[in-house]
């Protein structure tokens, strides 16, 4: 009995010391220890899925609500906000000239024939005369006549001229007297020799 006991332990503790020993010389050579019974189990490597680009979008308004405004847009209409100060109502507004456009210069005699018949010339003086433009030609001027001038420049004239707007009064010997532009019932210019103002009206 004494021996089967002997026996039984001396097995026993064999077993034990060659697992002692199995588990120091895994453990030395790089192996991993091992693991007991109760040991939880390692969670199994989960692999990444791709991901494409993510794109950002407005969602769609609720039915009956309307979209936020955008900072720097102007407002609907109808929005019920008040427009900036100044208001915007453009509609009663004259047109604005192009860009460059000159002011607009003084209105011309639409055609010689405009120009013909009795004036009432005035200088700077105050003192006033008739002059005639008649549409009788005279080599390449047209006829005029003054009467009761006391100016010995407007006296002279005999001739007339009409070109790009402006009139031209002849004297004797065929020089300059006064240029005048205007409308067919007012004209206004200078004398030629004096550059004293000069007016004529019918």
């Amino acid at each position: 009995m004494i021996d089967m006991k002997s026996r039984a332990y001396a097995l026993t503790a064999t077993l034990c010391a060659a697992l002692a020993l199995s588990a120091c010389s895994s453990t030395r050579l790089g192996g991993s220890p091992v693991r007991s019974a109760t040991a939880a189990p390692m969670p199994d490597p989960v692999e990444a899925v791709p991901s494409g680009p993510v794109e950002a979008a407005p969602l769609a308004p609720i039915e009956g609500q309307a979209l936020p405004p955008i900072a720097g847009a102007p407002a609907p209409l109808g929005s019920g906000l008040t427009p900036p100060a100044g208001g915007t109502d453009v509609a009663g507004l004259p047109p604005a000239p192009p860009p460059g456009a000159a002011p607009a210069a003084p209105a011309a005699p639409a055609s010689r024939t405009a120009v013909v018949g009795n004036w009432t010339a005035r200088d700077a003086s105050g003192n006033s005369c008739r002059i005639q433009l008649s549409s009788s030609p005279a080599l390449d001027l047209y006829r005029a006549s003054a009467s009761g001038c006391s100016n010995q420049d407007l006296s002279k004239v005999n001739a007339w001229d009409y070109r790009d707007g402006e009139v031209y009064l002849y004297q004797t010997g065929g020089s300059v007297a006064a240029r005048l532009r205007g409308s067919p019932s007012a004209l206004s210019g200078v004398l030629a020799k004096s550059g004293a103002p000069l007016s004529l009206a019918r």
